[in-house]
């Protein structure tokens, strides 16, 4: 799908070759806000770094239609214009962005070794880490049909556009429970489509859920489809307890369906060689973006299983170029 880009004269200067490999200082894997602010932290630190961005450029900002909560843009601005911005920032500064995913790493020797598109390899002093974590979804095809138009994967990002509306999340662990509260304050009602019986969620997290007097939680429903107009979501189509002899349909009338039932990390080719917690996501020396291999960073939702917003991405992207400079540094004196 991806081809890699072979460097130009100038660049050539900034690198030197092992065989048929290239050799870099600075290597970011993924793009998205904190890819990008790595870059353009690492260029202006004279690092010459080369990113690859990755099968989603811009990361889950592009699918992204309105952001008003990232500062600067007083007016707001579409997640794919926003991370254009930034990418075109980075290359302001001698970033060398690239197509390509990293398909293979090796970190077990000092100069750390990765392939892209499974045939070109390149030779890292230092490798940032940037790729991200995926949303899961239903699989449903009205999920796609209405992206951007009332399906959203973050309530934190969107749920500002749903004040006053009705709304639903789907899940029932700690994450719709946050997701269902904190949408609670804007919304009209929030309902929270649960399969079980019982939520998943930490007790604490699950009676505030059930005393927020604008939630109403649907036990043992699930999705079979969303309906709507011009691309707009109106509503969802449930089913009560299928499989039973009581099943029944059951439609709700909403502005917005929010999937909270977890994120997976695009950590799986990094397993080897870094720590990660049960789920996926890197796991950092607290207070830096430092793994356990020297030379090594990770930056932003791939790391980061709490907050995932962009802004707090884009610190983390900042930290990782300031980690990796003072390592080289260090290193070569």
């Amino acid at each position: 799908m991806f081809k890699s880009l072979d460097i130009n004269e100038n660049e050539k200067s900034k690198v030197t070759s092992s065989g048929d490999a290239e050799r870099v200082k600075c290597l970011i894997i993924g793009s998205g806000p904190a890819g990008y602010t790595a870059a353009i932290y690492a260029a202006r630190a004279n690092l010459s770094p080369v990113m690859y961005e990755g099968l989603q450029p811009g990361g889950q900002l592009t699918t992204t239609t309105e952001v008003e909560n990232y500062p600067g843009y007083p007016e707001g601005v579409t997640g794919p214009v926003m991370m254009e911005d930034f990418k075109k920032q980075a290359q302001r500064f001698g970033a060398d962005v690239r197509w390509g995913m990293a398909t293979k790493v090796d970190f077990s020797g000092d100069i750390h070794k990765v392939w892209i598109d499974e045939s070109k390899l390149i030779e890292a002093e230092s490798v940032i880490i940037a790729t991200g974590a995926t949303a899961k979804y239903l699989g449903l095809e009205d999920e796609k049909k209405y992206a951007g138009g009332g399906v959203s994967a973050c309530a934190t990002c969107d749920g500002f556009f749903y004040r006053g509306k009705d709304v639903a999340v789907v899940g029932g662990g700690d994450t719709a429970a946050e997701e269902a509260m904190y949408l609670a304050g804007l919304c009209n009602k929030v309902y929270m489509i649960v399969r079980r019986d019982v939520l998943r969620a930490s007790r604490v997290m699950a009676e505030r859920a059930k005393k927020t007097p604008n939630i109403e939680i649907l036990w043992q429903h699930q999705t079979k489809g969303l309906y709507g107009g011009n691309g707009v979501v109106e509503g969802a189509k449930l089913v009560k307890n299928l499989g039973k002899p009581d099943e029944e349909d059951v439609d709700i009338k909403i502005d917005g369906f929010f999937l909270a039932i977890g994120h997976k990390p695009n950590s799986d080719i990094f397993n080897d060689y870094l720590e990660t917690d049960n789920v996926g996501y890197i796991n950092t020396i607290p207070g830096t973006s430092q793994t356990k291999v020297p030379g090594v960073f990770a930056c932003g939702d791939v790391q980061d299983s709490h907050y995932r917003q962009a802004v707090t991405a884009a610190g983390s992207g900042c930290m990782a170029a300031i980690d990796a400079e003072r390592y080289l540094s260090e290193k070569n004196g």
